[in-house]
C-alpha cells in the first residue's frame, strides 16, 4: 500500500487516465474527487463489502434451501 500525505486541491495520478483531487479537508473527513473513464466502476469499499456479504448470503440460502428440496423426494 502506498501512503500519501496531500492538502487540499493536490492531486494522485493512477496510470495515464485517472486522477483522484482532494478537494477538501475538514476535521477527520476528506472530500475527493475522481476523474476516469467511463468504463471504470468506482464503488465505495463500504458498497463492495455489503454486495459481497449479501451475495455470500445469497449462496447459502441456495445451498440450505437445495438441502431441504433433496430431502423432500
Amino acid at each position: 500500500m502506498l501512503v500519501l500525505s496531500r492538502k487540499a486541491n493536490d492531486t494522485i495520478q493512477i496510470g495515464d487516465d485517472i486522477e483522484i483531487r482532494i478537494l477538501e479537508v475538514r476535521g477527520d473527513t476528506v472530500r475527493i474527487g475522481i476523474e476516469a473513464p467511463k468504463s471504470v466502476d468506482i464503488l465505495r469499499g463500504e458498497l463492495v463489502q455489503s454486495i459481497s456479504d449479501t451475495n455470500t448470503e445469497a449462496i447459502t440460502l441456495d445451498a440450505t434451501l437445495f438441502s431441504q428440496l433433496l430431502k423432500k423426494r
